[in-house]
């Protein structure tokens, strides 16, 4: 069955996600405090439109940001911090990133909001959440799990290490850069460790089995001669332009740099959890038996879905969300004519050969296919659509083991790359015919492929709108567009529209199962046998979907939440408009300010419905 990746901050790739948190020091300021460009004086702020002093704040905030996060620069296309790592688990950073936090919060509340224009009003709204959510979130000890299975910087390296992610090596200093963020990683590893340590001084550890999946991941990467290093890889794609010499320097640079210092401390890191971290990790499941766990747990099911709802409520929504989904299922059942009960149906769509692909390049290609094929209904429900396009690539087979079923890398900033739907090849038999639809629906357009590329080429918005994000808007808007595939006719199959069953399915159980795992102490085995009795997922899938909820606590709950946010504001406009209601002037007003908290974008469209009447 399919799996969607998220990042902790959107829904961009594990890399972008990993990326916001891989923090960096600024070479020419202190973040401490906004910088003196931003600090106008009295004098000239007098003279100034409040409009002019939020733009000159939010505009130098982007840029001290990037200062602080220096592969999440790499990523959005700043070039300037290509050669660093980040150290962004030192004391001294975390400092910096609270001072940073306040000082701009306290800077934003000397602006008159009611000054701005309505976009910047929003914009302002934005800026105002995200610092206050920062400020919470640090008082938890989220530094003393610096990595796990899903999210692991490791596989950030690793994807910018191959030449073919955000890290460019198209020149000799860009080669002489990633040696130098090599060592960055190098040094981030023993920080890594000693944190981790402070965690099990804590009881803040992983669970058991989460630390058995991170040893294959880190064994893939030993006993390798340099060349046959996955990080070796720019070496064998050095551009012909290079000199002779220059090539046999970089080679015995990268040689060096890989036998002698990373390939040793990935060991060293491996060496780590097995004998230290794997005895010290816990035999529960869930966040509720850390310190202070519940409470932790309820600020993260908040923050990734951008509401205040009690976990107790989400977790009653998703119990009502299965039962209306069941009942729809038995439906397809009943009307392709299978005669036996729905859990024999899910079976025989689980183990029959028909529903699979045998070769892996098959199912690429399927899904090459279906972009043609939605690609022509698209201009009847969009007026914005992304300049970007996408391809279809497999999972990297480095990582495919552990990946998600599927995911989305956003395009370049620059339009140099174009996005990237990954789906996983590893296992077909986790990959039927039947969820093909809805699952290029999500992953791309007009899904995350819309959004995320959408955001990015915004026009007249501040830079940290275009690049900032929040899951339940991404997830719940990925999730939005699989139910648009009904209107746009994709679901007639009804194998297919089961499909899109199944998927939201996964969604719905996500909000039983997670906050069963970390608010109602269930089991790693509850929560799998849960998702066996509800859904015709692999249990290939089923298991890899619980251990990523006992990763990243709250995360899943966005897709449904987000979803049902959305189609809550559609269903009120369309009751609001009648027939002055345009679907795709709906879709321009959610897609175009960027990612959004689910209060402010219910202010925005309430905006636009009471704008369309008037």
């Amino acid at each position: 069955m399919n799996k969607t990746i998220v990042g902790m901050k959107s829904v961009l790739s594990v890399a972008v996600a990993l990326a916001l948190t891989a923090c960096g020091q600024p070479e020419s300021q202190t973040p401490s405090q906004p910088s003196q460009e931003t600090a106008s004086s009295q004098a000239e702020q007098s003279v100034q439109t409040a409009e002019q002093v939020y733009q000159a704040l939010v505009d130098q905030y982007f840029k001290d940001y990037l200062a602080l996060n220096p592969i999440m620069a790499t990523y959005v296309g700043v070039s300037d911090y290509n050669d660093q790592f980040g150290d962004y688990l030192t004391d001294e950073y975390l400092k910096q990133r609270h001072d940073f936090n306040k000082g701009y919060l306290e800077k934003l509340k000397q602006i008159d909001r009611e000054a701005l224009p309505a976009s910047l009003q929003l914009s302002y709204d934005l800026f105002e959440y995200d610092r206050n959510l920062e400020l919470v979130a640090e008082t938890f000890p989220e530094r003393f799990i610096p990595m796990n299975q899903f999210y692991s910087v490791v596989i950030t390296m690793i994807q910018l290490g191959t030449g073919e992610s955000a890290q460019p090596f198209n020149t000799v200093e860009d080669y002489r850069n990633w040696e130098s963020r090599v060592n960055g990683f190098i040094s981030w590893i023993d920080m890594a460790k000693s944190r981790m340590n402070d965690g099990i001084e804590s009881n803040v550890v992983l669970p058991r089995v989460l630390v058995e999946r991170i040893l294959p991941q880190l064994d893939a990467q030993q006993g390798k001669a340099p060349e046959d290093s996955i990080f070796y890889s720019p070496i064998a794609k050095m551009p012909d332009s290079f000199s002779d010499e220059q090539k046999a320097q970089l080679t015995a640079e990268y040689k060096a740099m890989i036998g002698e210092r990373l390939l040793p401390a990935l060991s060293g890191l491996r060496q780590y959890f097995a004998e230290v971290y794997l005895p010290k990790s816990r035999g529960t499941d869930g966040w509720w038996d850390l310190p202070n766990g519940k409470l932790w747990y309820q600020h993260l099911a908040n923050r990734h879905t951008t509401t205040s709802m009690p976990v107790d409520d989400i977790h009653q929504v998703g119990l009502n969300e299965v039962g209306r989904i069941l009942d729809e299922m038995d439906k397809v059942r009943q009307k392709v004519g299978f005669q036996g009960d729905l859990s024999e149906f899910f079976a025989s769509l689980s183990s029959e050969d028909k529903y699979f692909f045998t070769e892996r390049q098959d199912l690429v290609d399927g899904y090459m296919a279906l972009k043609d094929k939605i690609n022509v209904v698209l201009p009847e429900y969009f007026n914005v659509m992304p300049k970007a396009d996408y391809v279809v690539k497999p999972v990297e087979a480095f990582r495919e083991r552990s990946a998600a079923g599927a995911s989305y890398q956003s395009p370049a900033v620059d339009g140099s790359r174009p996005g990237i739907f990954y789906i996983n090849t590893f296992n077909l038999k986790a990959q039927p015919k039947w969820g093909m639809t809805t699952l290029s629906l999500h992953e791309a357009a007009p899904g995350h492929h819309f959004q995320i590329a959408i955001k990015q080429e915004l026009t007249g918005v501040p830079e940290f709108q275009r690049f900032s994000g929040y899951t339940a808007f991404e997830e719940g808007w990925g999730l939005y567009a699989e139910y648009l595939g009904m209107e746009m006719g994709l679901f007639e199959d009804p194998y297919q529209y089961f499909g899109k069953l199944s998927d939201e399915m996964l969604r719905a159980m996500r909000l039983v199962v997670d906050t069963g795992l970390h608010a109602k102490g269930w089991t790693r085995e509850q929560a799998i046998q849960y998702m066996k009795d509800n859904s015709p997922m692999a249990e290939s899938d089923i298991v890899a979907e619980v251990e990523r909820y006992m990763a990243i606590p709250g995360q899943a709950l966005s897709y449904k939440v987000g979803q049902l946010k959305i189609l809550e504001l559609r269903a009120h406009a369309e009751a609001e408009l009648g027939d002055k209601f345009d679907i795709k002037a709906f879709h321009d007003q959610i897609l175009t300010s960027g990612s959004l908290p689910m209060a402010v974008m219910e202010q925005k469209i309430n905006r636009w419905i009471a704008s369309q009447k008037a």
